[in-house]
């Protein structure tokens, strides 16, 4: 019988240094049993714990793959979600810091999104015509809706295979929760822009009239990332204006005219690989996550390179930025004494559905 759960109040008043001392100490008394998973976007103070690093699928089956019984998810809720979905019945989820979520997945709910299937249904017949198509930055129950309707779950690295396969099954795409990759990668793929419209869950109809229902490939759901939608084409413009020989690498969660300003546009171990593997004394510009574009300028620094934020605002993932060290402190040593706090359990129809549609993905990509 494990003992009671040590309280959270008791560690929120530690300082950073402590609970480095404290989590090492932990984890060295865990061993195996245990494995820390660090997000990109993860501050500083709690990555330099993981052990591993990546986004957010990568990490799930590291985890999966591993003989950790306890799965620490340094990220926010719904990749905990996948770590419980794709590991193994005898392995735990937990996310250190419940109110760790992610607003772009928040903007897509199942309730929204069934009322949308439904309001197309007066159009088309969804199940005939339209492939549902989530972004894994969405809660498992999205996946799971989009498993039972012949869908998929996708990741900013496979979304242009993922559609590929999608118009191989139905004549249109719904995509969400963000809007922004959808858009970027069908244009790459030779979509026009017209043939693209937007669903705002928030009016009738998406807002959208009968005939541009009718003639659109892909339907976009109304979504975006607060981190990513800080990037405009003038920061780009007036860093180029100095620095002419810049490169500029954006995420494809950032909006269209950023990335049609860009000269690479890609997911974060993309972004990752292409500035690591530069020629060196090169300048980039950079549209993603500070954290991750802080360290990757001090990786790099010693070559010469020279890696810039796009932003001339801070912006973090501030909900990932609540995953600080006093939870994780909190969370390992619950486990030292035998108690599992934070656990993050998928219900069973949903994490059935969920998979299926995360391996019709893998499966295709």
């Amino acid at each position: 019988m494990s003992a009671p759960a040590l309280a959270i109040q008791d560690f929120a008043l530690l300082d950073d240094e402590e609970c480095h001392e404290r989590i090492t100490a932990a984890k060295k008394a865990l061993g195996s049993r245990c494995v820390i998973l660090g997000h990109h976007y993860q501050r500083d103070e709690v990555f330099r714990h993981a052990d591993t690093s990546g986004d957010s699928l990568k990490l799930s089956h590291w985890a999966a793959r591993s003989d950790a019984q306890y799965i620490v998810f340094c990220g926010v809720h719904f990749m905990a979600e996948v770590a419980d979905i794709l590991s193994r019945p005898e392995q735990i989820a937990i996310l250190p810091d419940l109110a760790a979520g992610c607003s772009m997945a928040d903007m897509a709910n199942r309730v929204n999104v069934e009322r949308c299937w439904t309001e197309l249904a007066t159009v088309l017949d969804p199940d005939r015509d339209i492939t549902p198509v989530t972004y894994i930055n969405s809660a498992a129950d999205l996946k799971a809706f989009c498993g039972r309707h012949g869908g998929i779950v996708c990741t900013s690295s496979n979304a242009r295979t993922i559609l590929d396969w999608s118009f191989t099954q139905r004549p249109k795409v719904l995509f969400f929760p963000d809007q922004h990759l959808g858009r970027n990668t069908g244009y790459r793929m030779g979509i026009p822009l017209e043939e693209m419209v937007t669903w705002d869950f928030g009016k009738p109809m998406g807002g959208l009239t009968v005939e541009e229902i009718e003639r659109a490939r892909i339907i976009l759901w109304k979504g975006f990332c607060s981190v990513h939608q800080m990037f405009k084409p003038e920061h780009i413009d007036r860093f180029l204006e100095t620095y002419p020989d810049t490169r500029v690498i954006s995420h494809p969660e950032a909006c269209f005219e950023v990335c049609e300003k860009s000269h690479h546009v890609g997911s974060t171990e993309y972004i990752l690989k292409t500035v690591r593997e530069a020629e060196p004394n090169t300048r980039w510009l950079v549209g993603t996550e500070l954290n991750l574009v802080n360290r990757l300028a001090n990786e790099v620094r010693d070559q010469g390179k020279q890696v810039h934020f796009m932003s001339p605002t801070i912006c973090m993932c501030s909900t990932m930025f609540r995953t600080d060290p006093q939870h994780l402190l909190w969370v390992l040593e619950n486990l030292v004494q035998g108690t599992v706090v934070n656990r993050i359990r998928v219900n069973e129809a949903d994490a059935r559905y969920a998979k299926l549609a995360l391996n019709n993905m893998l499966t295709v990509s």
